[in-house]
């Protein structure tokens, strides 16, 4: 009799010990908690505007991330020693209508910014909008010119940067959820 009960308990202890391990697998993590769905970007468009004067910066690439190159378009050169508003967005034009990514980034903007660098000499870029902590979004800004020159201009847009930063990409961390480099110049 004593053997039965041993076997016995022996499987009890088998069952417990697989059964923990189904309940542990299935728990949520809490790496679950900061879960980040990334929205589809197929088009940035800057929208840089300084009275009539009025240049576009657009990047397009219907099939996303790996598939064919997307394209650049840049509607003209910026004039020298001027200053433009500018205003990003981003749009999932795989959907019809058009989703308006910029709507989430804008109010999830404690979680995102956009970062702006250029070679050209002169070029500065300033974010105007900020999120609900005051710290800066990016996605209105004034783009300042100074002389002539050609180069390019950087867009990134990070996913939980540090906040504040170094306005850098590199001193922000987070990860990158769009980024695109135009060729522009300035006359």
């Amino acid at each position: 009799m004593k053997n039965i009960k041993t076997v016995s308990t022996i499987k009890l202890l088998a069952i417990l010990f697989i059964s923990s391990l189904t309940i542990t697998s299935c728990s949520k993590s809490d790496d679950d908690d900061d879960h980040h769905d990334e929205e589809l970007i197929t088009t940035v468009t800057y929208t840089l505007t300084n009275g009539n004067n009025v240049v576009t910066l657009k990047f397009v690439d219907l099939d996303g991330e790996g598939g064919a190159d997307g394209t650049y378009s840049v509607s003209g050169p910026l004039s020298a020693n001027t200053t433009y508003t500018g205003v990003i967005k981003l749009e999932n034009e795989t959907e019809s209508p058009a989703e308006d990514i910029t709507v989430e980034v804008k109010q999830e903007g404690d979680e995102h910014e956009f970062f702006y660098s250029s070679s050209v000499s002169g070029l500065t870029v300033t974010k105007n909008d900020t999120d609900g902590n005051g710290n800066p979004v990016g996605i209105e800004t004034s783009l300042t010119t100074t002389g002539a020159g050609s180069g390019t201009l950087t867009v990134t847009l990070k996913h939980e940067p540090t906040k504040p930063n170094n306005n850098t990409t590199a001193g922000a961390g987070g990860s990158t959820d769009a980024e695109v480099t135009f060729n522009i110049s300035v006359q």
